[in-house]
């Protein structure tokens, strides 16, 4: 193997069932060059071909360990099926977004070929504005949002001028290929290694444990003449402690095999300057936009709990000018004030949950290993998952989150692919048992690119969703702006 994955990294192929894809892809818009004719998707080919060697995981793929006893690994993939890889499709006319936004869902829900590397785009064409649009997929074991940063400076340019790019260097001769099945591997040797690899797990989980340790007296508990850093914030997470289980709604259910997807954008500079009246951050505004959404979402479905929704918010625990090409994430809690009328005091109910949750979260950021190994970890997690799938058990068990919430930082200039120019970047993510709805958010130039995926049955009618945050951003504003 080249490379072994990560616990986090291995854990996205452990989750991933036929009704619980795991790749995460972006939507992207396109104002094709002045005068410009002939098929987009030939001439984009021919530009992505220049620049793929520039993206290394898009030529590996997945090798087994022996037995599926470890986790896997990445391997030079044999050859690179483009005709696979990268696609097109044309919508029917008359090509409205609506069309493309059913398009994208019915994508979204095929599930990537394990035996190749774990990626593919779609070139589509037929939109009724012109544009042309680029959705691209790729496994979250392969990659997270601050590593997709790093992808799209290999794929776009800053100037309707494409920059040149070195050729790939010679290819090595040709060795024996990776072997696509564990029996194939010395089982001596491999036992070896997953044994040394199940070891030097252990020992740094406990060369972490006097970190952990510290970490939670340094925060907790104060040395004489000091204050401890967090207690207030303890004390309010013992308070919630009771309300902490997410009320039930129409989210927490178990998924099909089915998406539904819509794409939003609303302004950033509207959006900062909510924050800068409230003294809020821009993710405490994007979770107030949302669940002034929810909240009228659910409140016209006569679904509106009378606790707050609470939303899983995704952590980058990823360093800056770290480009390497893997999953670097945390999560907290945080609860949305969907039980609030005012947009701004939910704003300000947001801002208080969300820094109590960030401290929680932050102070055992540096000492937790983000990785894990035990024997069987490829079989027993996945059995784990298709049980918990089938049984239904999200219809049912209490869940600690209704929605999950992402805000991911994108370019703030014009970005331009194969010479066209980028006018949105859409993000289209990941949706679970008992949280069907996903909503991630992507900034770029002036905007901010909402994307909202979600299972079919339980959010079919999630452009309404979708059209109800442009609204919610408008009221937002001008609540905060008139208080």
């Amino acid at each position: 193997m080249d490379q072994q994955l990560s616990g986090i990294d291995a854990s996205f192929l452990y989750l991933e069932t036929p009704e619980t894809p795991m790749h995460v892809a972006g939507l992207t818009y396109f104002q094709l060059p002045e005068g410009f004719e002939g098929s987009f998707y030939q001439h984009f080919r021919r530009f992505f071909e220049g620049r793929l060697h520039t993206i290394p995981i898009f030529a590996k793929r997945l090798a087994p360990s022996l037995y599926d006893l470890d986790h896997p690994g990445w391997v030079d993939a044999d050859d690179l099926d483009l005709d696979y890889h990268l696609r097109e499709t044309t919508l029917p006319a008359p090509g409205t977004e609506a069309q493309l936004e059913e398009v994208i869902g019915r994508l979204h829900a095929n599930t990537l070929d394990r035996s190749r590397p774990l990626w593919q785009f779609y070139v589509i064409s037929g939109l009724e504005n012109g544009q042309g649009v680029l959705y691209s997929k790729v496994h979250h074991a392969a990659i997270d949002g601050g590593a997709g940063m790093a992808i799209n400076k290999a794929l776009y340019d800053v100037t309707p001028t494409p920059r040149e790019v070195a050729p790939p260097p010679p290819r090595p001769a040709a060795t024996k290929p990776a072997p696509s099945s564990p029996t194939a591997v010395d089982p001596l040797k491999g036992i070896t290694d997953i044994m040394s690899n199940m070891m030097r797990q252990q020992v740094r989980l406990w060369q972490a444990a006097p970190d952990i340790v510290n970490a939670v007296t340094n925060t907790f508990l104060a040395k004489p003449g000091e204050t401890p850093k967090a207690l207030s914030t303890l004390q309010s997470l013992v308070s919630q402690l009771p309300t902490l289980n997410a009320p039930k709604t129409p989210f927490n259910a178990t998924i099909t095999r089915e998406r539904s997807y819509a794409a939003r954008t609303i302004s950033l500079g509207d959006a900062k300057a909510i924050g800068k009246a409230s003294g809020a951050k821009l993710n405490d505004v994007v979770m107030a936009i949302c669940a002034g959404a929810l909240r009228r979402y659910l409140q016209e479905k006569g679904q509106l709990p009378d606790k707050p929704l609470i939303a899983g918010v995704p952590i980058s625990l990823r360093e800056p000018g770290d480009t390497r090409q893997n999953n670097q994430v945390s999560g907290m809690l945080c609860q949305i004030a969907t039980d609030i009328a005012d947009p701004a005091e939910r704003l300000r109910a947001i801002v208080k949950s969300s820094s109590e949750s960030k401290q929680i979260a932050g102070t055992f950021r540096d000492a937790v290993p983000q990785d894990f190994a035990f024997v069987g970890a490829p079989i027993l997690l996945q059995l784990v998952m298709l049980v918990y799938g089938r049984s239904g058990l999200a219809d049912r068990l209490p869940m600690p989150m209704n929605v999950t919430i992402s805000n991911v930082p994108g370019p703030p200039m014009p970005l331009y692919c194969a010479g066209a120019k980028v006018t949105a970047l859409h993000p289209v993510s990941i949706p679970a048992h008992g949280a069907a709805l996903n909503i991630t958010v992507q900034s770029y130039m002036d905007a901010l690119n909402f994307g909202l995926t979600a299972d079919r049955r339980a959010v079919p009618d999630v452009a309404l969703l979708g059209d109800y945050l442009v609204d919610a951003a408008k009221e937002l504003g001008k609540s905060v702006i008139r208080n």
